[in-house]
């Protein structure tokens, strides 16, 4: 009998979470940044309220894959475009980006690592850019990685450290996404 309620109280448990996934089909980009940050639609029970405005920081420190772009930038994509698929007014969403340790080398125009070639990253920082996000390089890594601020992508601006710029964002009323 203990055998039996342990095998449904797993069967009921796989069923459960078998039907709470979202399947890949159910994401899509947009509507802000298309190409980056897909999100799936949501039956949310828990309310964003009227005049909510978000500051939040991401803090990137994991370099991407060559070729490939940085899942931190693509977060902040993804951020954007769920909370205005969600009715939030993009003048309500400040985002910034902190970016150190390898990850430096995912905001450099480049020039720096691989001249002539188109960086995976610049058509995501730019449109980033472009819709207000904020990005900061930690100058420490910086310089530990032998980067100047004119290799850094137009936009992206050298702090005197990660830790400076996170303070700083603090200060401003910006809460760290863990994720």
């Amino acid at each position: 009998m203990k055998l039996f309620t342990v095998m449904a109280a797993l069967a009921a448990s796989a069923l459960c979470s078998a039907t709470s996934l979202a399947a890949p089909d159910d994401f899509t980009t947009g509507p802000l940044i298309e190409g980056y940050g897909a999100v799936a639609p949501v039956s949310n029970q828990m309310p964003i309220p009227d005049g909510t405005v978000f500051r939040v920081a991401f803090d990137l420190s994991r370099p991407a894959e060559v070729g490939e772009v940085n899942r931190k930038l693509d977060s902040a994509a993804r951020f954007l475009n769920m909370h205005i698929a969600a009715g939030i007014p993009e003048e309500d969403l400040h985002i910034a980006l902190v970016v150190h340790g390898g990850a430096v080398e995912d905001v450099t125009n480049g020039s720096h690592f691989m001249p002539g070639m188109e960086p995976a990253n610049a058509e995501l920082v730019a449109r980033l850019i472009e819709h207000g996000v904020r990005i900061y390089v930690c100058g420490q890594s910086a310089v530990y990685h032998d980067i100047e601020v004119e290799d850094l992508m137009p936009g992206v601006t050298m702090a005197l450290s990660a830790m400076t710029a996170h303070a700083l964002l603090q200060q401003d009323g910006y809460t760290l996404n863990p994720f």
